[in-house]
């Protein structure tokens, strides 16, 4: 397999008030927190929204490393869904200081261009920053931050920087090149 230079850029916001909410879409959108720990519907958010953007470091996951994860305390996902159906998500995880990282943001593909992510973005950036106030014991958040790089989708940067994240770091580094996995085994076929 060749290599390819891939960019990643860090983002964060340092204060609640950095964050610039996007309106919410027309229609029925709803964001709901997933409170029950599920391996499988985790593992569907995942694959689903990652599979045409190349999201492979948790496709060899067991079972129990899901949950073992999901587990963990303060971690959450919230879930955007339209009439219903689950069109993308947010995951963020506390960290040491004060600081909670938005681990994975998406939409699954239908549902890109509608308007929900820039309102998915903003509702869970402002979900990570109360976070501590839903769990008892976690110190009060003091930067949300994230990173996304240039395998993701087009409009991911301009997302981020809309919704008041400043970029903080910029990496280029060569990554073995891979095919999309798909959401499953045939999903893109060449």
């Amino acid at each position: 397999m060749s290599l390819i230079p891939v960019t990643t850029w860090s983002l964060e916001q340092t204060s609640p008030s950095d964050l610039l909410p996007a309106a919410a879409p027309d229609g029925d959108v709803r964001i709901v927190r997933s409170e029950v720990p599920s391996p499988e519907f985790s593992r569907f958010l995942y694959a689903s929204v990652g599979g045409d953007i190349r999201w492979t470091d948790r496709l060899g996951w067991s079972h129990a490393r899901w949950q073992e994860h999901l587990d963990r305390p303060g971690v959450e996902t919230w879930v955007a869904y339209e009439r219903g159906t689950p069109a993308g998500y947010v995951e963020f995880e506390p960290q040491d200081e004060g600081a909670v990282e938005i681990v994975y943001f998406g939409l699954i593909p239908a549902f890109r261009g509608r308007r929900i992510g820039g309102h998915l973005l903003s509702y869970g950036a402002a979900r990570a920053w109360d976070l501590a106030e839903r769990r008892p014991g976690l110190p009060p958040t003091k930067r949300v931050w994230l990173h996304t790089c240039s395998k993701d989708g087009p409009h991911a940067m301009d997302n981020y920087l809309r919704r008041g994240f400043r970029l903080f770091d910029t990496k280029v580094e060569e990554e073995r090149e891979v095919a999309a996995p798909g959401p499953w085994p045939g999903a893109f076929p060449v």
